[in-house]
């Protein structure tokens, strides 16, 4: 016989059956349980009744009754979930209690709510990602577009293609052949008129730009002049005489801001990083790198664990150079930011160290630094060091001189010198004389002193060898030992403040001598210069006794 029945909705989204004619057996509250024609519940809207889904396949058989929270329930989750969306178990369970649902339905609610959060917040990354990179998209598509038609403002022409490197090197040769050809007619001049067109006024005027001139005088203050240019390496090209308005006794012009490329630039920016790397090791690092001396207790470099630590790429060692490594410590008189303000002024550098450094250039500034500090600052400088005696060779270099902030109150500044190969007649020191990564490590200390550690390794090529009364001197490493250096160092500060506290310049002589003429005024009878910087010189005195 067929009954006919009609389905009909009930709480939760559950179906049962009404029998219409009244004539079925079957309980009129029975569920139709059949997963693939029940309708999907909504999210977050209906919870499961906290069945535990590890619960064994028995308990999943049986017919599971689901519920629909009510519109009140709903209201208290979410505002519940905007204040903690991972609620502990006692408010699981307060709120079990104050909603009149199962604290494993609170658990799940939860859970499916974070779920339903996380893919809304993904599904918007995407869409603000996606919408980025189609902006992306059309910028460049627009730019290749603009590119295609961009022309040259000078010339009018098209763009410079994959022919760029090419056109470089043809305007390089070029370059090269001006400047053999500038070499030829300037000895061609120097034949029929009798003097080098360096020498001859100019035609006409070219201003010179104030970046061309240096930060101090070359020397400390005497002028530099053609001779001196050349034994520097610098080639006719780059005479200062070509300049208008100088002469071979113009004191502070330095090189042109266009005799290094970018290129050297950044090999020499990576060069003089490595050497402040290498520096800050030595200086800090003890043995196995610095063994004391039997005979004098110096601290000198252990080769053997120097080369292990850090290998050399290139020929193999000539017999003739002969390495100086050594190494001391000390406080001085002045502050970090003093010292480093000094150091990385080529001028103040030559006061600072008059028995040793008899000139100094600074040939270009690469880098300034920070602003307001010196942390950063990348000069290339040239300078003779010396030892009073004309019996001793001078030692020329050309170098980089790094300066680098490691901490609050500790400062490192690294010298290390520059061999282009390219450049071997513009940055060769003719005393074949090479600065290994040298330098210092300053430490703040209490009532304005600083602990310095100095450092002072280079290579010294020897043809011959140095007279006999300063032959052990020299090869001992004192001659141009980091001893030396600090003890100058830390007798010019000691100078320094002394002259402050009195009040009297670094260049006044002094009308009395309170000590020796006991208040008597003295006389200055002779001067004696000793050394090219014309603070160093000898004063012979004599007391001026009191008339009665």
């Amino acid at each position: 016989m067929y009954f006919p029945f009609n389905a009909s909705p009930v709480y939760g989204d559950e179906w049962v059956l009404n029998n219409n004619n009244n004539t079925s057996t079957r309980n009129a509250n029975n569920i139709i349980n059949n997963n693939s024609d029940r309708p999907s519940i909504p999210t977050g809207a209906a919870m499961d009744s906290g069945e535990d889904p590890d619960a064994p396949d028995t308990n999943r058989n049986k017919k599971k009754r689901h519920h629909r929270h009510t519109a009140h329930q709903i209201q208290e989750l979410e505002s519940m979930f905007k204040e903690c969306p991972h609620p502990d178990e006692k408010q699981r369970m307060q709120l079990s209690r104050d909603l009149g649902l199962e604290p494993r339905q609170i658990k799940f609610w939860f859970q499916n709510r974070r779920t339903q959060m996380k893919a809304q917040h993904e599904r918007a990354d995407n869409c603000s990602l996606r919408s980025e990179n189609d902006k992306i998209r059309c910028e460049n598509i627009a730019m290749r577009e603009a590119l295609k038609n961009v022309i040259c403002p000078s010339c009018g022409g098209p763009p410079l293609g994959e022919d760029s490197y090419f056109d470089e090197q043809k305007l390089r040769m070029e370059n090269a052949r001006l400047k053999e050809e500038l070499e030829r007619v300037s000895s061609i001049a120097s034949k029929y008129v009798g003097r080098p067109i360096s020498q001859l006024p100019p035609v006409q005027p070219i201003p010179i730009s104030s970046l061309d001139l240096s930060v101090g005088p070359f020397g400390g203050g005497g002028g530099c002049s053609s001779s001196s240019h050349h034994s520097m390496g610098l080639s006719p090209l780059f005479d200062l005489d070509l300049l208008p308005g100088s002469s071979s006794t113009a004191p502070s012009l330095s090189l042109p801001a266009t005799v290094l490329t970018e290129m050297e630039k950044s090999l020499m920016a990576e060069m003089a990083a490595a050497a402040l790397d290498e520096a800050v090791r030595l200086l800090q690092a003890d043995e196995p790198f610095w063994v004391k001396n039997s005979s004098d207790g110096r601290e000198v470099l252990d080769l053997d664990s120097y080369v292990r630590a850090f290998p050399k790429l290139g020929p193999q060692k000539n017999p003739d150079v002969r390495v100086e490594a050594s190494r001391d410590s000390g406080l001085v008189i002045m502050n970090t930011l003093a010292l480093v303000d000094m150091f990385m002024d080529s001028a103040k550098w030559v006061e600072l160290f008059p028995t040793i450094v008899s000139k100094a250039k600074t040939i270009e500034i690469l880098a300034t630094g920070m602003a307001g500090s010196r942390s950063g600052s990348l000069v290339f400088m040239s300078a003779e060091l010396q030892v009073l005696s004309p019996v001793v060779s001078t030692r020329e270099f050309h170098f980089l001189r790094y300066c680098q902030q490691i901490e609050k109150g500790t400062w490192a500044v690294a010298d290390v010198s520059v061999d282009f190969s390219s450049r071997e007649n513009q940055f060769t020191a003719p005393s074949s004389s090479r600065k290994l990564p040298s330098g210092c490590l300053i430490q703040d200390m209490p009532n304005g002193y600083s602990k310095v550690t100095w450092m002072e390794h280079m290579e010294i090529e020897e043809k011959t060898p140095p007279h006999r009364l300063y032959r052990e001197l020299v090869s001992s490493g004192l001659a141009f030992g980091a001893e030396r250096w600090l003890a100058t160092l830390q007798r010019m500060c000691e100078r320094f403040a002394c002259l402050m506290m009195t009040g009297t310049s670094t260049r006044e002589l002094g009308g009395s001598w309170d000590v020796l003429s006991h208040g008597n005024s003295v006389q200055e009878v002779a001067q004696i210069t000793n050394g090219s910087h014309p603070g160093n010189c000898i004063s012979l005195l004599r007391l001026m006794q009191q008339e009665e």
